[in-house]
């Protein structure tokens, strides 16, 4: 598609914002400049310049990463508005309304809103004292009929609404010096704008699925497809009498406080039913085996059965709706159930003819990443082995699984049980890292919200009310031991996700594609004459990724298990 000729002259590199509309055409924007091209093919538009220029892109947020992914057109990277804005400012993904507020230093809260009154006056020129078509109202604020959707009406408004962004997004780098330089916070920035890149793509991809295997793997826990509700309710029982033919009484085993008295009655007495407390015994009676069994049964049966299949997978692949960030302490989410697949369905993800599997999973990341981000040189020094934990049980004299227990107990705030002696060993012998955990700890306990090495803030929830006495102190602990591990977890969600950008980037070329990122693993979908070129270069991203997130703080090795399988059960561990 031929270009202007100023456009096609960018040098290679250069900052371009970018607003597109279905059949209207694109918005264009550099400093200094803008231009309007009136076209039925917006993201034509941006290929060609991906291609000839691959500019620094800036947009407002989601949208437009949605719109280039399903044409399908992929860009390398860009600056993403909101999600540089919700990293700043924690909580939910802000509009784009208070993204420029925040960005401009105004007060959102007191910003116009759409309304009728607010629409009838800017339709008329003196309605607000400005040019209803220019996106920014006299007093700063951004025009409610804009940010509604009218910046979409004309190529000359889509040029305005991208040089706004332009504007915003010089702003935030302008106004916060932490990312205005070369640093984490400003790494994060790019990181979490790719991220929502990946996202986009990751909905229109989807993973791979085998249907038919997920029908049989289905039908081999729950039964045939029920043909109608009387027989669906006919199974539901059945399931259930498998259950309660070992126990003394007629309950409803989905109750907990019923199924939890049917297990005291054959002498199994458990603060709760959860699952992973009734693992340990299984042997003990065969009700506890029964009812564990059950449960898997009735998780596939009630979310990930026959309608789950029928919802979510299409064309063999099963897709879901993804974002760059919970809002919390910073994880990528998925719905679906793509970050929940039982085990039993994993035999189901399955690489299409001609293609594999690439599976890369971290490992002992949390503790890394904490050696980092405390600056703890001791714990660095056993972060740069294979086995973190066998260093750090040599320093504290104490097997293994005692050590692995103990850290992993001081990031999420345990202080008693099996980790207890171990835990006021960790103290000496990691006195810095654990003063950056208690710092948080006492931040969180305190409701000051803390923030991550990556510039994330986590908020902390005000106090409720309604609490008093132990109920007070109880909430102030979960919260301190909520930012405790919001500040590991967090850093640790930002390096991962620096990790699959750059993997992201590095096997574009080998027709290689990202296909799901399940907390601190990657699945990669490849052609099967690159499978292990694939497996090379996830560990070459991982050593790059590592050096660019420490910046020279640290040298904390990171190792991830990497295997190229058919199956995703295939993996081994």
């Amino acid at each position: 598609m031929p270009l202007p000729p100023d456009l096609a002259a960018l040098d290679r590199g250069a900052p371009l914002a970018v607003a597109l509309a279905a059949g209207v055409g694109v918005g264009l924007a550099a400093p200094g400049r803008s231009w309007a091209v009136p076209t039925a093919d917006p993201a034509a538009v941006v290929a060609t310049l991906e291609a000839q220029v691959r500019p620094r892109w800036t947009w407002w947020g989601r949208e437009t990463a949605d719109a280039l992914a399903a044409a399908p057109v992929r860009v390398a990277a860009c600056w993403d508005v909101g999600a540089v804005t919700q990293l700043l400012v924690g909580g939910p993904r802000p509009g784009v309304a208070a993204a420029w507020a925040q960005a401009r230093g105004l007060d959102a809260a007191a910003g116009p809103r759409s309304g009728q009154l607010d629409l009838l006056a800017v339709r008329t020129e003196g309605g607000d004292g400005g040019d209803p078509e220019q996106p920014v109202r006299p007093d700063g604020y951004l025009r409610p009929e804009w940010v509604d959707g009218g910046w979409r009406r004309s190529p000359d408004r889509l040029a305005a609404w991208a040089a706004t962004a332009l504007d915003c997004a010089s702003a935030q780098r302008r106004d916060r010096p932490e990312l205005a330089a070369d640093g984490p916070v400003r790494l994060t920035a790019w990181s979490e704008s790719a991220a929502e890149l990946l996202c986009a793509e990751l909905q229109v991809d989807g993973l791979p699925m085998d249907l038919d295997r997920a029908h049989q793997l289905v039908a081999a826990a729950v039964g045939a497809r029920p043909r109608d509700a009387a027989e669906a309710a006919r199974l539901r029982a059945d399931r259930d009498a498998a259950v309660l033919s070992h126990a003394r009484t007629d309950v409803d085993l989905r109750d907990p406080a019923q199924v939890r008295a049917m297990l005291a009655a054959i002498g199994v007495d458990v603060p709760d039913t959860r699952s992973w407390r009734l693992e340990p015994l299984r042997g003990t009676h065969p009700l506890v085996d029964a009812l564990l069994q059950w449960r898997k049964a009735e998780r596939i049966a009630t979310t990930y059965g026959y309608g789950w299949l029928d919802e979510f997978v299409r064309g063999g692949r099963l897709r879901g709706v993804w974002a760059g960030s919970d809002g919390a302490a910073g994880r990528m989410t998925a719905s679906a159930g793509l970050h929940n697949l039982p085990a039993e369905l994993r035999p189901a993800v399955t690489a299409e003819p001609g293609h594999v599997l690439v599976r890369a999973d971290l490992g002992q990341v949390e503790p890394r990443v904490l050696a980092v981000v405390s600056g703890d040189a001791a714990l660095a020094a056993a972060g740069r082995e294979d086995d973190l934990y066998a260093p750090v049980a040599a320093r504290l004299g104490v097997a293994r699984p005692v050590a692995k227990v103990a850290v992993l107990a001081a990031m999420y705030g345990q202080t008693s049980g099996t980790a207890g002696a171990a835990l006021r060993g960790l103290t000496t012998a990691y006195p810095t890292a654990m003063r950056f955990l208690d710092a948080a700890y006492a931040d969180g306990r305190a409701g000051r919200d803390v923030r991550t090495t990556g510039g994330r803030l986590v908020r902390m929830p005000p106090l409720p009310a309604t609490l008093d006495g132990e109920g007070v102190r109880a909430f102030q602990g979960a919260r301190g031991r909520y930012a405790r591990n919001a500040v590991v977890q967090g850093a640790a969600a930002e390096f991962f996700k620096i990790w699959a950008v750059v993997v992201r980037a590095r096997v574009a070329d080998l027709g290689a594609r990202i296909v799901l990122c399940l907390h601190d693993e990657l699945l990669v979908h490849a052609p099967a004459e690159h499978g292990d070129a694939v497996a090379d270069r996830l560990r070459s991203c991982l050593a790059e990724s590592a050096a660019r997130w420490q910046g020279g703080r640290s040298e904390v090795r990171f190792v991830a298990d990497i295997a190229v399988v058919g199956r995703w059960s295939d993996v081994k561990g």
